[in-house]
């Protein structure tokens, strides 16, 4: 008996991506930034069909790129009926406008694209109260654009969300939200501390890195729990806390949200109990996706993140995770071609990282279970080590 298709499925929306090249950045760079841009619009539900590229020494005040760029994207996406056009930074409310008249279609920026992940994704009342705050700041200055776009367009990606049924809200409502919202957040917080406080007689490890690496595949593994883990991006936006124990000696483990670069700064204030979790943990596992073509510029965007939100000096494993899918590309011998991170082995890489920084890592693919035992007596002697320290009349744990 043949299946039945199913007419009621919604009709994925197509996007086209826009990116500027500025000064200083070459057309690989901003390809990769596109690719990243390309995975947000899926884990979204979209379906990027094209991407137009513009290499400027600043984005355009008006219209972010030139109005030739934009003539052309007009073109394609009206020829080729595009639901929606999305840029890889955040516009300001006037270019919006512009864009908006030109393109006559849904106009999303990178910020308000995270925010919708960020909704779809929330599953607790805090995470959707911290969504909600940082969907609300966005809007407040985005007002009058967004009603008259949400009565003709509703619904569907960046559309989730505060304000969809009533069009009369307006500044002083939104405002009164925002207040209201803060103020459910400062008690969740108190909360939160006083949770926090409860658990203050163990050594705190927290889980910390860029989104996507892998942090609750290894947080299920240490922990044997089954924490949410999928190939999407911001998969986890609840902080889990399990505790943990390997030997003798337990602790508590913390999987975090994962950072992103440009992460917007409204989410960065919501999410602050949260990133609390990782300021207020002994011992930080930043897990890196050794795999990622990108994998340099994510350590640095984590370690920046970490400094913005005064997250510093805490000892650190560097846990470099996804051995199992890095691909090396052997040069032939008359290739005269700038050495790239493909040209490394495993190994090369290793030595070279290991030789390059001060902090204790290690490579593991926690899918695979590879150099498990390893990371795991790396942990227990970090947490030993701290267990210590604390409490020197309670040593006999070990």
């Amino acid at each position: 008996m043949g299946h039945q298709i199913d007419n009621t499925k919604v009709k994925q929306e197509t996007a086209v991506l826009i990116g500027v090249a500025i000064k200083g950045q070459d057309a690989d760079r901003v390809n990769e930034y596109l690719d990243e841009l390309a995975f947000l619009v899926d884990t979204a539900g979209g379906l990027p069909v094209a991407r137009f590229t513009q290499s400027l020494d600043f984005p355009n005040p008006k219209t972010f790129v030139g109005s030739g760029k934009l003539d052309e994207i007009a073109t394609y996406i009206e020829e080729n009926e595009v639901d929606m056009a999305v840029f890889d930074d955040e516009l300001n409310p006037s270019q919006l406008r512009n864009v908006e008249k030109l393109l006559n279609c849904k106009i999303l920026d990178r910020t308000n694209l995270i925010l919708d992940i960020f909704a779809k994704r929330a599953r607790t009342a805090h995470a959707r109260t911290q969504v909600e705050l940082a969907q609300y700041n966005y809007l407040l200055p985005r007002l009058t654009r967004m009603w008259t776009h949400l009565e003709r367009q509703r619904g569907g990606i960046g559309m989730r969300g505060p304000g969809e049924t009533e069009i009369e809200t307006d500044r002083r409502i939104i405002r009164d939200k925002i207040s209201l919202l803060k103020k459910k957040l400062a008690q969740i917080d108190k909360q939160k501390i006083t949770q926090r406080k409860n658990r203050e007689s163990l050594i705190r490890v927290a889980l910390v890195g860029y989104t996507n690496v892998g942090k609750s595949t290894i947080m299920n593994l240490l922990s044997k729990s089954e924490v949410f883990a999928e190939n999407k991006l911001f998969a986890t936006l609840d902080t889990t806390v399990r505790k943990v124990v390997i030997d003798n000696l337990p602790f508590l483990l913390t999987d975090t949200v994962g950072f992103i670069r440009k992460l917007p700064h409204g989410l960065i204030e919501s999410f602050k109990s949260t990133l609390d979790e990782v300021r207020e943990a002994d011992v930080l596992i930043h897990v890196v996706d050794i795999s990622h073509p990108d994998f340099e510029e994510q350590i640095n965007i984590v370690n920046q993140t970490l400094a913005d939100i005064h997250v510093v000096e805490k000892p650190t494993l560097l846990v470099f995770n996804k051995i199992d899918a890095y691909t090396f590309v052997e040069k032939e011998e008359d290739d005269l071609s700038p050495m790239t991170k493909e040209n490394y082995s495993l190994e090369e890489l290793m030595n070279s990282w290991m030789a390059k920084i001060n902090t204790p890592c290690i490579f593991i693919s926690a899918t695979e279970k590879e150099n498990y035992h390893e990371f795991r007596d790396i942990i227990y002697k970090h947490v030993k080590e701290m267990h210590a320290k604390r409490y020197p009349y309670n040593n006999f744990l070990y």
